[in-house]
């Protein structure tokens, strides 16, 4: 090989090289983007369960207390 192909392949070796930093950076940020979204997602579904927990025990509170003033029907 002569000098000057060798110094074009290193140079496309180099340029590749920071093609493949650079999407590997973008990957590491969307990632990141990811985990975060997911998070927020997270939280979200937390604070609807607690919202629908707290709507089924008044809803059993309710139940019980009707069913507590007309015991006939249990039977």
């Amino acid at each position: 090989m002569n000098d000057d192909r060798v110094v074009r392949l290193l140079e496309e070796m180099r340029d590749l090289q920071r093609q493949h930093v650079e999407s590997y950076r973008e990957a590491l940020r969307n990632q990141a983007e990811s985990i975060r979204l997911q998070q927020v997602a997270l939280r979200r579904v937390r604070l609807v369960l607690g919202f629908a927990a707290v709507a089924l025990i008044l809803v059993l509170v309710v139940l019980f207390r009707v069913l507590a003033r007309a015991p006939h029907f249990i039977r």
